[in-house]
């Protein structure tokens, strides 16, 4: 009689949850990014069913529109912010490259001249503030201060009082409004060659910052600068670059901002520098360095949008709740980035 044939036992498996856990520990970075989506969802949810006539072509329109400038800064902030430092000065700049463009261009310069030279204003800016951070040992807190207390002194040295662009101003068609969709009543979809810009940004971004050496050289700054030289990355020119963008991308947030208002004043721009860092928090960039998503800085962008949107049809809030608003829901993304960090740590 032949002997039994006998199996041996299955090794243990680890089970579904288990294996769920793992997965999302091994996510836990995109976690306040997805927050921010869920966020956006849920506040277009609650508007329509508050307010109606929030789930239309011309509410994205506007939100485009009108934050095209606010998405730019908050691109150029994530790569400071992801590399470890700071960027106060890009409010700043945009008054500065602002008041500078519609006097040059009143003055009958060509209006491709003007756009370029409010463009170099940012980027000067930006090298100033990398050279005092890199080759001077100045924190990037007290360089990039110290840049926005001289570009708002220089804009309120030009004036002190709006100054419109001229009606033929070439600048301001970059806020011409081009309708893709003719829709029912005013429900278009309608976009500006700004909002473009803006999406040119964000795509040339991404790019840079996901599939290029430079990007992967912001991230590994950001997660520890002197490995990073140890590990023979560019690191002085990768510096540098950082910041050089942030002033560029702020001059350009500028000519979209002026081609899209037609005016300039020295008080443009107080407080934006916070908004941008803001909707960079929001999107899932570690205020720490290290880690973010630059379309997660879009996301975070079109949230502070969007929540203004809601204020504004509501009507019972005043204006000044928006701050207070904004600061709990950065809050709560700090504090969801710190929970993510302590539970990547056990």
């Amino acid at each position: 009689m032949s002997a039994a044939i006998t199996t041996p036992p299955a090794a243990p498996t680890v089970s579904r949850l288990e294996r769920l856990r793992q997965q999302l520990l091994s996510r836990a970075d995109s976690l306040p990014t997805a927050a921010a989506l869920v966020i956006f969802v849920l506040m277009l949810a609650y508007g329509e069913i508050a307010y109606g006539r929030i789930f239309q072509l011309s509410t994205v329109s506007n939100l485009f529109i009108n934050n095209a400038h606010l998405i730019i800064l908050a691109v150029g902030l994530t790569f400071v912010i992801i590399s470890g430092g700071i960027d106060l000065s890009v409010g700043a700049i945009i008054a500065l490259s602002s008041v500078c463009g519609v006097i040059l261009a009143n003055a009958g310069w060509n209006a491709g001249l003007v756009i370029l030279v409010m463009i170099l204003i940012g980027s000067t800016i930006g090298l100033v503030s990398g050279v005092l951070i890199q080759y001077f040992d100045v924190q990037p807190f007290i360089a990039t201060l110290a840049m926005m207390f001289l570009g708002r002194g220089l804009a309120s040295m030009l004036s002190t009082v709006p100054v419109r662009l001229d009606e033929a101003s070439g600048i301001l068609l970059l806020g011409t409004k081009i309708k893709l969709i003719d829709g029912p009543k005013v429900n278009d979809l309608v976009i500006t060659p700004g909002v473009l810009i803006a999406l040119l940004v964000v795509a040339a971004a991404f790019i840079i910052l996901h599939r290029t050496r430079t990007g992967r050289t912001v991230y590994a700054i950001g997660g520890s600068e002197h490995s990073a030289s140890l590990m023979g990355l560019a690191v002085v020119r990768t510096k540098l670059f950082i910041y050089v963008a942030s002033g560029t991308l702020a001059g350009i947030a500028a000519v979209v901002y002026t081609a899209r208002l037609g005016s300039a004043q020295n008080i443009t721009g107080i407080g934006w520098e916070l908004d941008a860092i803001a909707a960079a928090v929001i999107g899932g960039t570690l205020l720490t360095g290290g880690f973010g998503y630059v379309l997660g800085a879009v996301v975070g962008a079109l949230v502070l949008g969007l929540m203004n949107v809601l204020i504004t049809r509501d009507g019972s809030i005043p204006p000044e709740a928006t701050t207070i608003i904004t600061g709990g829901i950065l809050l709560i993304f700090v504090l969801l980035q710190r929970a993510v960090i302590s539970r990547q740590r056990e």
